[in-house]
C-alpha cells in the first residue's frame, strides 16, 4: 500500500527542562538560523557554539541552557527546516505524492539543508546518541505525517483501510523509508535532479509497482 507525507507547519521549539526564565521564541529562531549559516560557511569541524552565539547576538550561556552541545544544536536547526514541508491537496494520491517529492527535493537542495544533513549524518556514524536525536527530532516526526497522508487517500477511496493496526504502522514506516531514501539519495548522494519527470516516474513505480514501468507512460510521446 502507498502512503504520502502530509504536513502542516509545525515549528516545534525544543523543550526546555531546566528552571529559569521562559525561553524566547525569537532567540531560538535566531540561534537556529545562525547555526545553519555558520555550518554552510565554516563546515562541521570549524563550527563552534561561540561562533553561533556571536552570529545570533546572544550569550554563549544562552545556547548551553538550551542545547548541551553542537550535535544537538545542528540537528534541531535541521529539524525546523523539515517542519516547513507541506503537501497540498491536489485531489489525487499520485498528484499529492509527486508534489511532496518535488517539495522534499527542493528543501534538500537548499545549501543550508544540504550542508546540515550531510554533516549530521556523517557525524552520526560515530555517535549513537546523535543518531537517536536525528530519529526523534527529524525521522519520527516526519513518519507521523505519512499516516496523515494515507488517511487522506483512504478518505478519498483511493486506498483501503487496514484491518491490522500493527501492519499498517509497519507499512507506513516502509513507505517513508522508500520515499525519503530515494529522494535523499538522488539529491544528496547521486547529485541528480529531482525534476517533474523523475517525480512522475517514481510515483508510478511506488503506486503501481515494478510492472508499471513496462506500460507505456501517457506523458511520453508514442
Amino acid at each position: 500500500m502507498v502512503a504520502v507525507m502530509h504536513s502542516h507547519p509545525q515549528h516545534r521549539d525544543v523543550q526546555n527542562t531546566r528552571p529559569g526564565r521562559p525561553r524566547s521564541a525569537a532567540a531560538d529562531r535566531a540561534i537556529l538560523a545562525a547555526t545553519r549559516t555558520a555550518l554552510v560557511e565554516l563546515g562541521w569541524s570549524k563550527l563552534t557554539m561561540s561562533d553561533v552565539a556571536t552570529r545570533a547576538g546572544v550569550a554563549k550561556t544562552t545556547l548551553y541552557r538550551r542545547w548541551a552541545g553542537k550535535s544537538e544544536l545542528v540537528v534541531d536547526a535541521v529539524a525546523v527546516l523539515f517542519d516547513e514541508l507541506e503537501l497540498p491537496d491536489l485531489g489525487s494520491l499520485p498528484a499529492d505524492l509527486e508534489a511532496m517529492v518535488l517539495r522534499l527535493a527542493a528543501l534538500l537542495d537548499r545549501p543550508e539543508t544540504r550542508t546540515s544533513m550531510m554533516a549530521v549524518v556523517a557525524e552520526a556514524t560515530r555517535d549513537e546518541a546523535l543518531r537517536r536525536r536525528i530519529r526523534s527530532a527529524i525521522v519520527d516526526r516526519q513518519k507521523v505525517l505519512v499516516l496523515e497522508g494515507r488517511a487522506r487517500a483512504q478518505e478519498r477511496g483511493e486506498l483501503p483501510y487496514e484491518k491490522d493496526p500493527e501492519t499498517a504502522a509497519h507499512d507506513a514506516d516502509l513507505i517513508f523509508d522508500v520515499i525519503a531514501g530515494a529522494v535523499v539519495h538522488r539529491t544528496l548522494v547521486s547529485a541528480e535532479p529531482v525534476d517533474p519527470a523523475w517525480a512522475h516516474r517514481f510515483t508510478r513505480l511506488l503506486i503501481g509497482g515494478l510492472a508499471s514501468l513496462t506500460q507505456r507512460d501517457p506523458h511520453q510521446a508514442p
